[in-house]
């Protein structure tokens, strides 16, 4: 085995293989459920787009408390029961199709449901990883992990769609609860390390200390700001893609796809990377790789108002998956090593809470692009996307020379 492979311990293989079939539930329910409400239950565009609001809001309103658990309970329990929790509702989902009561509001309910296990697992798991590596595998372990969430988020919608065509929907949502089914086996049967128990406060005051911990933090301040206006800046992108490739482009429903999975395929050739990348560079040049390569992937997207080929939208999706999987790899290593073990829950969902700004990046992209067409929203992406290279620039945590040293528990008076 290479030394760019390192060997990581069985106990954390277990959750990198309960990861992947956590991820994989997710992305095919995630596809299946559009799908269903529009062919099954007839909804127009008005219709899913709420839909898609139910599957989102979890993110904002349970990510706070999710992390305040996993700091107070085991991380491992934590995830399990979100994965049970998902599983139960995705079989409620199956049976209600069965049985023919299945309608858009139980649809938008039960999926919800499902979401708010997505936040408990994905505020638990980064927390628990560091208490089942060494301070040296950090890296491997979060690209082990990232690897397993973009194979999911590159297969899983086309296994979604293509389940729904060829089983029926009934069955896609079967294979995406037994899928969690076997991630809840998994971690059932996974080690992890007592902590010391958490003292008894209000939660208001452990809600405060994790946000005042990451606001006052010269390293993980930055990484926020960053993130918030990179996941604006995407989402802005996003918005105004499909219509500006469509007409502006000339790219059938298929180019479309084919371009957008560019993104996928770069997400995946970064995690396949980006362990020998962290092991060649220097630790803040590839915090810094993410922010600047989205920069540069806005700027390409932005050339094809003057030279509108698919090729230079392909390159900037590819630009956009590859990068970024750099910066969520190495600033989620820097978070697990700065943080101390007892507010590692509350500080990765604050982190989640970032992706609050995915709907505001949509609302900007309606506005810009309903006044002034798609093109100044081109423009509009690469100014911001140069705003989040700026923050993280100027910050500290690109002079790292290397991954900072785990801390401790700080002293309690």
């Amino acid at each position: 085995m290479s030394a760019d492979t390192p060997h990581l311990p069985a106990t954390f293989n277990r959750l990198a293989w309960s990861n992947l079939a956590a991820q994989s539930a997710e992305q095919i329910a995630l596809a299946a459920a559009p799908i269903v409400a529009v062919l099954l239950l007839g909804v127009g565009e008005g219709q899913t787009g709420l839909l898609q609001t139910a599957l989102t809001l979890p993110f904002i309103l349970f990510a706070i408390p999710a992390g305040l658990l996993a700091d107070r309970v085991s991380r491992r329990w934590v995830m399990a029961g979100s994965e049970a929790l998902r599983a139960a509702a995705l079989a409620t989902i199956l049976l209600s199709i069965w049985l023919g009561f299945l309608t858009l509001p139980l649809l938008a309910f039960l999926g919800f449901v499902a979401v708010c296990g997505t936040v408990a697992y994905s505020v638990a798991a980064p927390a628990l990883v560091p208490s089942l590596v060494t301070s040296q595998q950090l890296p491997a372990a979060n690209a082990r992990i990232e690897l397993a969430r973009t194979v999911a988020f590159a297969s899983g919608p086309a296994l979604g769609g293509v389940l729904v065509g060829w089983v029926g929907a009934a069955p896609a949502f079967g294979f995406a609860a037994a899928l969690s089914a076997i991630a809840v086996v998994l971690l059932a049967g996974l080690y992890e390390p007592a902590r010391a128990p958490a003292p008894r406060r209000h939660p208001l005051q452990d809600i405060k200390e994790g946000a005042a911990f990451v606001m006052h933090h010269a390293l993980l301040r930055p990484v926020f700001i960053t993130q918030f206006i990179f996941n604006t800046a995407s989402f802005l992108l996003l918005a105004v893609f499909v219509p500006y490739a469509v007409h502006h482009l000339g790219l059938s429903a298929t180019g479309v796809g084919t371009t957008l999975a560019m993104y996928g395929v770069g997400m995946v050739v970064g995690a396949l990377f980006a362990t020998r990348v962290m092991k060649r560079l220097a630790f803040g040049i590839v915090i810094g790789l993410g922010p600047v390569t989205g920069f540069v992937a806005a700027a390409v997207m932005a050339l094809t108002t003057w030279f509108p080929t698919p090729l230079l939208a392909g390159l900037s999706y590819f630009l956009l998956g590859v990068g970024p999987i750099l910066w969520v790899i190495s600033t989620t290593t820097l978070r697990q090593s700065v943080t101390p073990p007892s507010l590692l829950g509350r500080v990765s969902a604050i982190n989640i809470m970032s992706y609050g700004a995915r709907p505001l990046g949509s609302a900007l992209g309606a506005i810009v692009g309903g006044l002034y067409g798609a093109e100044a929203c081109l423009y509009l992406a690469v100014a911001i996307f140069a705003a989040q290279a700026l923050v993280i620039l100027m910050s500290p945590a690109v002079s790292l020379t290397r991954q900072p040293d785990m801390v401790g528990e700080p002293a309690r008076c």
